[in-house]
């Protein structure tokens, strides 16, 4: 499984959520939710500095995006692509099989 983040993407996080060099977004599933992988959940995220158990992660411009290995079965053999919708002004999560 693949993290991809978009450079929309990645400066939202970076404005919106304060993040500085060094961050971390943990990206994990919740339910009462919506998803194309997952009925009855959807994806979330969380500023998370004390990963427990990476299994995912990518690193672009100083910022770690990960998965922990408890959230892997929401992913459902899929890779993660997150961007950011100017028009929506918010992300948008779309999932392709690995």
């Amino acid at each position: 499984m693949k993290i991809s983040i978009s450079e929309a993407a990645v400066k939202w996080f970076k404005e919106e959520v304060g993040l500085d060099d060094g961050g971390k977004i943990k990206f994990y599933s919740q339910i009462y939710g919506t998803s194309p992988v997952q009925k009855n959940y959807a994806l979330a995220f969380t500023v998370d500095n004390e990963p427990i158990d990476m299994a995912v992660k990518t690193e672009i411009d100083g910022v770690t995006f990960y998965i922990e290995s408890s959230d892997l079965w929401f992913f459902n053999g899929h890779d993660l692509h997150v961007d950011y919708n100017e028009k929506k002004e918010e992300l948008e999560y779309s999932y392709t099989k690995s």
